[in-house]
């Protein structure tokens, strides 16, 4: 059925619109609430830096064409069951302004929606283990310690300088940083929807159909095609310009407040962390990673600078986002083969 892969292509770069305006915060929060860029100014910068990088690689979106489950037990009903789940887990922690995992929102969901269609035993939970549940306590672990051993530094190497000019410089530094940071988010966050859509093509062709346009599918059909990396970018980086001012107040205020070399610590070491991840082809959340790193940026002057009951309910939304995601992915998965049958 050509009306559901379409179906499926929509909602992923609609999924993809609500991970850039959902995530937005990731990249510009810090450089935001420390002044060193206005809203507009930001969100317009980092909507730029994240199509760029979005284009930058394809190793995450192999992952997640390929890595999760077999095409060939993959339905279109499948793969659009885990979009709704996922979309619907990030509206809803949207509206709450809770920052939450776009990343694990999406795995989680094609683990339910993988589940709900072909069992348990369809679904490769080893991956998971390794490419998912290790990168979701290392890479905030890893961003962590960076900034909180780079604000350490900064401080030591900006001890004989006048305030005033620290601050100047610790502006500019962190409006590089910030740049950065955007550009690590949209190689890691777009390449998922990549994936997605990769993997819904791929099952097309498993499962036997024809007639799509040879522009549209891959000889290898574990890669991603041009027109996917493009409608991604775009769609990521509109999501961006969109905004995303509840979590930015959530990221930028409420959980600590940080001065421009703390953003400038939190920014570089979350986009190195990022970044690492990308090459190794690991979907790791750009949210955690940004949040570990802004806490240990606070952390590293005084323990108390930090708002634990925010980071307290931010690390149970981390909890919840895989079993809740994948539980309103299983729920949509087994409504929509009532709808199209399990053959979709």
């Amino acid at each position: 059925m050509v009306s559901l892969l379409i179906a499926v292509i929509v909602a992923a770069l609609i999924f993809d619109y609500i991970n850039g305006f959902h995530d937005a915060a990731n990249a510009i929060a810090t450089s935001v609430s420390t002044g060193v860029l206005s809203m507009r100014l930001a969100v317009i910068l980092a909507a730029i830096l994240n199509f760029g990088g979005a284009l930058a690689g394809t190793a995450v979106a192999k992952t997640i064409a390929s890595g999760f489950a077999d095409p060939g037990e993959v339905t279109q009903v499948v793969v659009l069951g885990a979009l709704v789940g996922a979309s619907a887990w990030n509206l809803l922690t949207w509206w709450f302004g809770i920052p939450s995992s776009s990343s694990h929102a999406l795995i989680g969901g094609l683990a339910g929606g993988v589940t709900a269609h072909a069992g348990c035993d369809a679904f490769r939970w080893s991956a998971l283990g390794t490419k998912v549940i290790v990168p979701l306590v290392v890479s905030p672990t890893v961003g962590f310690v960076f900034a909180f051993l780079a604000i350490i530094l900064l401080t030591w190497g900006f001890r004989r300088m006048l305030p005033r000019t620290a601050t100047i410089i610790s502006r500019r530094m962190q409006l590089v940083s910030a740049c950065a940071m955007a550009f690590s988010h949209g190689s890691n966050d777009a390449q998922k929807s990549m994936g997605i859509i990769t993997l819904a093509l791929a099952t097309w062709v498993a499962t036997g159909h024809t007639g799509l346009p040879s522009w549209m599918v891959e000889s290898d059909t574990s890669q991603v095609p041009l027109w996917v990396k493009i409608a991604c970018a775009g769609a990521i980086a509109l999501g961006t310009a969109a905004g995303g001012k509840r979590i930015i107040k959530t990221m930028g205020s409420k959980l600590i407040r940080i001065t421009p070399m703390q953003g400038f610590a939190a920014e570089s070491s979350g986009a190195l962390t990022i970044l690492a991840a990308t090459h190794l082809g690991m979907p790791v959340s750009t949210t955690h990673c940004i949040n570990a790193c802004i806490l240990g940026a606070g952390a590293s002057r005084r323990l108390s600078a930090v708002r634990w009951g925010v980071a307290g309910n931010i690390i149970t939304a981390w909890v919840l986002t895989l079993p809740l995601s994948g539980a309103m992915a299983y729920g949509a998965t087994l409504l929509l083969d009532l709808v199209f049958g399990r053959a979709g």
